[in-house]
């Protein structure tokens, strides 16, 4: 229904605090007596279509083959079936959760781990597995909060991928650089004894970080060595000279893949070009971490663009295949282990990051007031953010509410196509008293 959608201020409707979008007024007075509410319905928004692919063509393609792997040999990126949406009650999501998974008799399953710096475009790389919006991206470090689990179920295979604060990996390694607590500091190292590959994402379009890898990643690739790791370039589209690309690997890698010596030649029909030397490298002496700028042990080579979803599925079909044979974790019905509110609060935290300067958007406290299904089957929700002071709140709400607006306008929509429903969303701005 059209009054689902998040959209314009005005003055509140008393049965469920909502703005009315035909008269619209702005209410002046102090934040605690006339808090600012967003939640009327835009008729230009709209659900996404469940049918419609996930991600576009893009305008750059990625290189067209994984490294030392013909692409006709992994399957070309075909149409995937709709994935299904995020359960939007909390209760739902629980018993999903806590239910016994409906595998088939010969089930295979896959624990992936990714890691990699910070904007390296783990949630991003998520999403698109996932097939949908689920986890908060955004420009700005610490994004991530806590520990995130993301499922892919195709078939008789299961996904499971697991991903940290970019500080949680950072703390494991030096734990004396911040104060976290227990859970934080353990959460990635037990799940990486527990991986069975682990993808190593780089960033290429940053020109500060992509020429090694960093020192919390070499020291966990060091720990478990005896895991299959991956390394995935990740934004090539963003690269216009693609022989750069090579320049990388070579680094990143130390010229080895696979326990094969790499023989790189650029070609500018084709973007590039990579083969194995069949003999045997040379043992390499062991070096220091501090002096390796990249990781001999990687197994495969992927260049992406997640965030257009360019050769994605390629890599998707390569972690199916390197599923085994084993037991789900989860029911074939879970997309993730957060619960719908955590989505909800993320995704609006995420848009807090995006339109908000500084530190303003770390100190905003989200208290979730309402959460419940309207009478034409849509999705009630009402969050408080609270703001330290009255000049945090000021920006905020923006200019006429330019910035509330926005935040409201966009995060309803992620809301919709997690969830598949039509959302009123209702944020409410206060100073903490």
């Amino acid at each position: 229904t059209p009054a689902a959608h998040p959209g314009v201020l005005g003055p509140p409707r008393p049965s469920l605090g909502c703005w009315d979008l035909c008269c619209p007024s702005w209410s002046a007075g102090t934040p605690t007596a006339h808090p600012w509410v967003l939640g009327s319905p835009l008729p230009s928004l709209r659900c996404w279509d469940p049918h419609c692919p996930p991600w576009g063509n893009g305008i750059t393609a990625a290189l067209p083959w994984v490294l030392g792997s013909p692409l006709s040999s992994l399957g070309a990126r075909g149409s995937l079936s709709a994935p299904q949406p995020v359960s939007r009650a909390a209760e739902e999501q629980e018993r999903l959760l806590r239910h016994r998974p409906d595998q088939p008799r010969s089930p295979k399953v896959l624990k992936v781990a990714i890691i990699g710096a910070p904007n390296a475009g783990k949630s991003t790389l998520s999403n698109q597995l996932l097939g949908r919006k689920v986890f908060a991206v955004s420009k700005k470090v610490h994004t991530t909060r806590c520990q995130a689990q993301g499922i892919v179920t195709s078939e008789d295979t299961q996904l499971v991928s697991s991903w940290w604060p970019e500080r949680s990996l950072t703390a494991a390694v030096f734990s004396f650089r911040h104060k976290l607590n227990e859970s934080m500091l353990k959460d990635p190292w037990e799940s990486m004894k527990h991986a069975d590959i682990v993808l190593v994402l780089v960033d290429v379009s940053d020109h500060w970080t992509r020429n090694c890898l960093s020192q919390e990643v070499l020291k966990c690739l060091s720990q478990f060595p005896q895991i299959p790791s991956v390394l995935v370039l990740n934004k090539v589209d963003l690269v216009k000279k693609k022989f750069i690309l090579l320049d990388l690997v070579a680094e990143l890698t130390e010229g080895i893949v696979n326990g094969q010596k790499l023989k790189m030649r650029y070609n500018p029909e084709h973007n590039s070009h990579c083969s194995l030397d069949s003999s045997n490298p040379k043992p390499c002496e062991h070096k220091h971490l501090k002096n390796m700028k990249g990781w001999p042990g990687f197994q495969e080579i992927f260049m992406l663009a997640a965030l257009h979803g360019e050769e994605v599925d390629t890599l998707k079909q390569y972690l199916l295949m390197q599923a085994k044979p084993g037991p789900w974790e989860f029911h074939s019905g879970v997309l993730t282990n957060q619960s719908p509110q955590e989505i909800c609060d993320n995704i609006i935290r995420e848009k807090m990051l995006e339109y908000l300067p500084l530190e303003v958007p770390y100190g905003v406290h989200q208290v979730t007031e309402m959460w419940e299904e309207g009478p034409s089957g849509e999705l009630l929700i009402m969050q408080n953010l609270v703001v330290p002071r009255k000049s945090h709140m000021m920006m905020l709400i923006g200019r006429k509410g330019k910035i509330i607006s926005r935040i409201a306008q966009e995060a309803g929509q992620d809301l919709m196509n997690a969830f598949l429903c039509d959302i009123r969303l209702k944020l409410r701005v206060e100073v903490k008293s």
